[in-house]
């Protein structure tokens, strides 16, 4: 009996050399699954379709764009047989690197797919949603808010552009924190939670994070000068900033966090406002890696 697989395109593919890098995928991946190519007209009926693809026993979900439809596939796979395969297009990619799969070559994603390896790991829950990457609460939820509300620039520009225009006008945040069950208070200019080291197309806010361990790794970034944050900032692509006296780690199972005016956003999607609970999901997925 043949293997079924649905691959879900992300809804806002349409470019036509998208639409042809979707044929060839599917191209790649007959060669060891019967395919069906599922396309949704949103991301709400892209989220049915996904689920359907569970309900009726497919063998496997592939998803290709971005975080986004990744994120919009775990809560139809979490908890679920159905493996998870990631062909990564998009802006960020921040799940294909926190796996070590292909970014932006699809046809070597799909022939990982095929090669049929597979892993379990570990998402965190907030709210009923499921993410893979990190949760954003404070000055990089707002940058995440400003930057997808950008058409321009592509990439990790984006980010830094919105990075800076939200700079001029932040302040840091009087955070409520409950850590496993201790209550904590900081000021802060921001609390993020990692299930992965990074977001934001690579910026390792939550290096050391382990999509393994059954933990989540909660990083607070005390008040620090604009011009501080600026200096910074490069660090963050290589998790140097471990070592900035305005960084503390805590790693945790549930966290609630609670701070005023404030959107969460996971994955790179917006979520819900604080105050919420996170809690570490141990081996909720299975996907395919090398």
């Amino acid at each position: 009996m043949s293997r079924r697989l649905g691959l879900l395109v992300n809804p806002a593919t349409g470019r036509a050399r998208h639409l042809g890098q979707a044929t060839a995928v599917v191209e790649r991946l007959s060669a060891g699954f019967e395919v069906t190519r599922l396309q949704g007209r949103d991301a709400a009926d892209a989220a049915a379709i996904a689920r359907q693809v569970v309900d009726e026993g497919y063998d496997a979900l592939v998803v290709m764009g971005g975080d986004g439809i990744v994120h919009l596939a775990l809560g139809a796979v979490a908890g679920t047989t159905t493996t998870l395969g990631v062909i990564a297009i998009g802006t960020g990619n921040d799940v294909a690197r926190a796996l070590g799969l292909p970014r932006r070559r699809p046809l070597e994603a799909a022939g990982a797919i095929v090669a049929g390896r597979t892993r379990t790991i570990d998402l965190g829950r907030v709210d009923g949603t499921y993410f893979a990457t990190v949760l954003a609460t404070g000055f990089d939820s707002l940058v995440n808010e400003r930057a997808n509300k950008m058409r321009r620039p592509s990439g990790q520009l984006r980010y830094t552009v919105a990075t800076l225009a939200e700079l001029r006008v932040f302040t840091p945040l009087h955070y409520r924190l409950e850590l496993d069950g201790a209550a904590v208070e900081r000021e802060a200019m921001l609390v993020a939670v990692g299930n992965a080291p990074s977001y934001g197309g690579g910026l390792r806010m939550c290096e050391g994070a382990d999509l393994h361990d059954g933990l989540l790794d909660l990083v607070v970034i005390g008040p620090i000068s604009k011009r501080e944050l600026v200096r910074v900032y490069p660090r963050l692509f290589t998790g140097s900033h471990v070592r900035h006296p305005a960084y503390e780690r805590h790693r945790v199972t549930t966290a609630t966090i609670a701070a005023d005016g404030i959107v969460a956003y996971a994955d790179g999607e917006r979520v819900a406002p604080l105050p919420l609970t996170v809690a570490a999901v141990p081996g909720a997925v299975s996907v395919f890696v090398l």
